[in-house]
């Protein structure tokens, strides 16, 4: 029941829950530089200046006649083909061009041994200059998605235009996260236990995940400890996770690329978001936190301390949001007129009780 919880957490609270897929994806995918066949690779991708591929999709105009660029981060356990429920009609209309890539060792991408926070920002950056999306451009993270992109609000803020965090995962070893906030939530307690067993048990872990008695693909289901009422009817419809099958997660090299994820996320970072200055005083760019009120994943109230701590970052809740917010449309065309246009919907404004 432990480890069942554990995992459970781990799929949710990581973002892996934002992936449905548009297609199935890695089958057979095995070599010994990257978590992919290079023979079956036939997606567009960029060359790193370390050597590395980064594997990417385009959705919207073509970047070479488009109004905004926007680059999507995916989640835990996710790809670059996750659901981002924005309408073409909408997309073409504003003049956006949608880039989601596949982060190192995700779906066709390499995956990076030295990975770390900044390393997060600087693939993002590498990308966005090798396809020539211009002087700035936008970064949407979702879930886990987002600790790259507060790394890049910390490292490129002049690269960037604007910076949308949709349910952004917090990171309990932030050191000026309050102790009063947090010292009676089992996420904590969860997430610490679940950073030892993946940096000093990994190969429990393998062998938990690809083990017969509990299938991992399945844990999530009708699970409402962990998942609001909505979020629960979007994992009913959706196609499953292809990573956490045991076909796809008995590659040792997908497990290891999810295990460094995991450890870089919620291990101690270079730099603390909470303390993060304004570093747009003249609001040349703007930053937007989107949380569900209904979020069991993330609880509304840390995020409500981010930002109240942070009042440069303009917050939108969404009152019957879940943690799986990516798969409305409604809330995902919000997030992008917000975002591009400075719209502010009432209907997103957190009722705070003074």
């Amino acid at each position: 029941m432990v480890f069942r919880r554990i995992l459970v957490l781990m799929m949710g609270c990581l973002g892996c829950a934002d992936q449905t897929t548009e297609q199935n994806a890695n089958n057979n995918m095995e070599s010994k530089s990257s978590v992919v066949d290079e023979s079956a690779i036939t997606t567009l991708r960029v060359r790193l200046s370390d050597g590395r591929y980064l594997a990417y999709r385009e959705r919207g105009v073509p970047k070479n006649k488009c109004k905004y660029s926007i680059i999507l981060v995916h989640g835990f356990g996710s790809s670059k083909e996750m659901s981002f429920m924005a309408s073409d009609k909408l997309l073409d209309g504003m003049g956006i061009y949608l880039l989601i890539y596949d982060r190192a060792g995700y779906g066709e991408s390499d995956p990076n041994p030295k990975r770390s926070v900044k390393s997060e920002a600087s693939d993002i950056e590498e990308l966005a200059d090798q396809l020539q999306l211009g002087s700035k451009y936008y970064v949407i993270g979702v879930s886990l998605g987002c600790y790259p992109a507060w790394s890049c609000i910390k490292r490129i803020p002049q690269k960037l235009a604007g910076v949308a965090l949709i349910v952004p995962f917090i990171n309990y070893k932030w050191r000026s996260l309050p102790d009063d906030l947090t010292k009676d939530d089992y996420r904590k307690q969860l997430c610490r236990l679940m950073l030892l067993l993946t940096c000093y048990t990994p190969g429990l872990l393998h062998w938990w995940f690809t083990q017969n008695m509990f299938p991992s693909a399945t844990v999530l289901e009708g699970n409402p400890k962990f998942f609001c009422g909505k979020d629960l009817a979007v994992l009913k419809n959706t196609d499953g996770y292809q990573l956490f099958t045991q076909d796809g997660i008995r590659k040792r090299r997908v497990f290891d690329s999810l295990r460094r994820d995991f450890i870089v996320a919620f291990s101690k970072w270079d730099f603390d978001p909470l303390e993060l200055s304004n570093p747009y005083p003249q609001n040349e760019s703007s930053v937007h936190i989107w949380q569900g009120y209904e979020d069991k994943v993330v609880p509304v109230q840390l995020q409500r301390h981010v930002s109240k701590t942070l009042p440069w970052i303009r917050y939108h809740e969404v009152p019957d949001g879940g943690h799986l917010l990516v798969y409305d449309t409604v809330v995902c065309e919000a997030v992008l007129t917000s975002l591009l246009l400075g719209e502010d919907p009432p209907l997103y404004r957190p009722k705070l009780v003074v």
